[in-house]
């Protein structure tokens, strides 16, 4: 019955909204007013909870001169391509969806002007208060990374280029070129520090100029034979609907080829999230110890509960929250006459996340 009243009420509800500009969010506000037989329509918040994954793809790629690294700088060089995805982050997130199981109609008494913001969810924000602007709601700080250039992409490696070795088709040749290139640019350094250079550099500033000058063909002429190593990364998000039950459920996998894949693909290995309710909410006690009755045309608002969510992949805890659930409890209601008193009319703020109470008082006007 009450589905059919509201549904009913919806059309006349709507045409009396006006948009209302917020720092925070898309709000707007319901006016009770006698075109609309001083009635206003509202629906409660539910939680979903946003995981979000960050997976890292590191390439390396052996160098140029990659057979010449033992001879000439007796070291071991990267020998072959390869890839790999590892996870690298995650955050959990909590966001509000619209109930449509809790819409509401609520009455206020004839004469009495009303107003309630809802936000883009048409969950409350305010009553008789249109310049509350509650929190933003929290977001990822994971975000896509293109993978930046090497030191083999960069000016310095042109410049550490001799003629001689963009002339020569021999590999050897080059690499040996390559190799007298370092140790040159080591004693060109040396000797700066040092003070024995020809044409010191005229102050401190200068000295550093050239020094990184440098160290920068030397990087770049090295990674000709150790290769270069560079990264990049992905982020997907997956939803997770809160139930009245703890569990433990894969939300996503990850491979070492594919990187970030859905939970039923057995290619990748498990990430695991983590949901342990913690509280329930419950309803309002009288002074016998009662339970409280919803009151009559009451403003419904949400009781919620608490949960413990957590991300875990191979055994480590990637984050953890402790988060209210609007769904983990119950609807209560505030007297409609609390906030239609003409001489001393009260106000609510509402956390349009959870659908809870905030805060409540005497308006000002």
């Amino acid at each position: 019955m009450l589905r059919t009243i509201i549904m009913s009420m919806a059309a006349t509800a709507l045409s009396i909204t006006a948009a209302m500009p917020s720092a925070a969010q898309n709000t707007t506000k319901l006016t009770a007013t006698k075109a609309n037989d001083y009635g206003l329509i509202y629906t409660l918040p539910s939680a979903v909870i946003d995981v979000t994954l960050e997976a890292e793809l590191t390439e390396s790629r052996p160098g140029e001169f990659h057979n010449y690294t033992a001879k000439y700088l007796k070291t071991s060089p990267i020998q072959a391509r390869s890839q790999k995805w590892t996870l690298t982050g995650a955050e959990l997130t909590q966001k509000a969806v619209p109930d449509d199981e809790q819409r509401y109609s609520v009455q206020f008494k004839n004469g009495t002007p009303v107003t309630i913001v809802v936000d883009s969810n048409n969950a409350p924000v305010s009553i008789n208060d249109e310049n509350y602007i509650p929190p933003s709601a929290a977001t990822t700080s994971l975000k896509p990374r293109q993978a930046q250039p090497s030191i083999l992409d960069t000016p310095a490696a042109r410049q550490a280029m001799t003629e001689e070795m963009i002339q020569s088709t021999s590999t050897a040749k080059r690499a040996e070129l390559a190799a007298d290139k370092i140790f040159e640019l080591r004693q060109n350094r040396n000797d700066i520090i040092s003070g024995n250079a020809d044409g010191m550099p005229k102050d401190g500033q200068a000295m550093q100029i050239a020094l990184d000058n440098l160290t920068q063909q030397e990087e770049a002429l090295t990674a000709m034979f150790m290769g270069v190593t560079v990264s990049s990364s992905e982020v997907g998000t997956y939803t997770f609907v809160p139930g009245e039950e703890s569990q433990k459920t894969v939300i996503a996998r990850i491979s070492p080829v594919k990187g970030l894949i859905a939970a039923d693909d057995l290619a990748g290995e498990p990430i695991y999230l983590i949901y342990k309710v913690i509280t329930k909410g419950t309803m309002p006690l009288t002074d016998k110890g009662e339970e409280r009755r919803f009151p009559k045309g009451g403003v419904a608002y949400r009781i919620p509960g608490t949960a413990e969510l957590s991300i875990v992949y191979d055994g480590k805890e990637l984050d953890k929250k402790t988060l209210h659930i609007p769904q983990l409890g119950v609807v209560f209601g505030m007297e409609p006459s609390l906030f239609s008193d003409k001489k001393a009319p009260g106000y609510a703020h509402f956390d349009p996340l959870t659908g809870a109470v905030k805060e409540t008082g005497i308006a000002t006007r």
